[in-house]
């Protein structure tokens, strides 16, 4: 079962309704960020305006006006010391208490809040559910439930932004930390990473999508959409090329990026970094998924995780069906969907992944996906 987009990307975050301001408040906590900051925000502009305000006023009414002008000794206002050491100490006082409070209920999650586990890595986000169900550059969560994320990074220092739910915090590597929210309308909201983390940060990006409690459970019930379905074994490797942000990293161009394009590759013979070479087939695509550190292209740097644990045998055909038909050398079958006579990976047959060798060790950047453990709060 997919879940469809239903709202908007990064792009239009600065050109919707709400324009260069504040996002929609779209959790249950956004309101008391946003009541905090637009407390400290005007009433810092209404205090700048009064001195500003004094000071021109002040300037005109001592302005030197003859050169027989003498400044006169001015005589200490009880009145006047007493209220300026008041009032911004009230203010303060009252900042503290409603940021403290602010942070309290931001900080700690329902008893009952669903738990999610986060993971970080350049250049993505992966995601697992407590019955297994993995994802990677989207998440999607029922509407009016309270989510925790536990997170934590594999590599670099990376945090994770939702500005329509007002939550934003670090993900560290060999840390675990969590953050939470409760969305109030059902929709697709973008995860932005705002620690640079390298070459491809800005890439660095996912989807929430809220929907309904029944919506929920059927797409849990479906195993999270990953198979697939009714689209032919190419149409799902494309489909899998997107959603495990492979689009990150290899374009379908022939443009340069932090992988090689997947552009005409197919049947190609690569150099590697240690002098040695091979032809770009099923096993080499294979072992370069599962263990990417193995076999370094020229030219490039091993900063690819490894996907071993993360995609199931037919998914690994689906992508290897993708990668041939942008050289032009699909099979016939591989276009066609299961309806239609094409390949069904739930009966085909199974590639060779346990054939695929061995990570070297102290090669490959990643690790298999059950270093995360999942726990849930319901």
């Amino acid at each position: 079962m997919q879940i469809q987009d239903t709202v908007a990307t990064r792009q239009e975050f600065f050109t919707g309704e709400n324009g260069l301001w504040l996002p929609p408040q779209e959790s249950t906590t956004a309101h008391q960020i946003d009541g905090l900051f637009n407390f400290i925000l005007y009433t810092s502009t209404l205090l700048t305006l009064i001195v500003a305000a004094a000071m021109v006023y002040f300037v005109w009414k001592y302005r030197r006006k003859t050169t027989a002008d003498r400044a006169v000794d001015v005589k200490e206002s009880k009145f006047l010391e007493l209220v300026w050491v008041i009032v911004p100490t009230l203010l303060v006082v009252a900042v503290f208490f409603w940021g403290f409070t602010s942070y309290v209920g931001t900080s700690i999650p329902p008893a009952n809040a669903y738990e999610i586990n986060v993971k970080g890595q350049k250049w993505f986000w992966s995601f697992e559910y407590n019955n297994g169900i993995q994802t990677t550059g989207e998440i999607v969560v029922p509407v009016n439930t309270p989510i925790k994320l536990q997170m934590t990074s594999q590599d670099v220092l990376h945090s994770f932004y939702v500005p329509e739910f007002r939550i934003k915090h670090d993900v560290i590597p060999n840390r675990y930390s969590y953050v939470w929210f409760e969305a109030k309308e059902e929709g697709t909201y973008q995860v932005l990473c705002t620690e640079y983390c390298g070459t491809a940060h800005s890439n660095m990006g996912a989807l929430i999508k809220v929907v309904g409690r029944q919506e929920f459970n059927d797409w849990v019930a479906s195993g999270g959409g990953a198979g697939q379905g009714d689209n032919s074994l190419v149409e799902y490797g494309a489909l899998l090329y997107e959603k495990q942000q492979c689009s990150t990293c290899h374009s379908i161009d022939g443009s340069a990026g932090t992988g090689p394009s997947w552009q005409g590759i197919w049947g190609n013979t690569h150099q590697f970094t240690d002098g040695t070479s091979a032809v770009v087939d099923d096993a080499y695509i294979i072992e370069s998924i599962l263990y990417p550190g193995n076999k370094i292209v020229a030219g490039y740097q091993n900063q690819m995780p490894a996907y071993q644990g993360k995609l199931d045998d037919g998914q690994l055909k689906g992508i290897i069906a993708y990668i041939k038909d942008l050289s032009g050398a699909a099979a016939p079958e591989e276009l066609l969907k299961p309806s239609e006579g094409g390949i069904s990976v739930d009966e085909s047959a199974e590639v060779d992944v346990d054939g695929a060798p061995e990570a070297t060790p102290g090669q490959g950047a990643g690790a298999p996906a059950d270093a995360v453990g999942i726990t849930t709060g319901q």
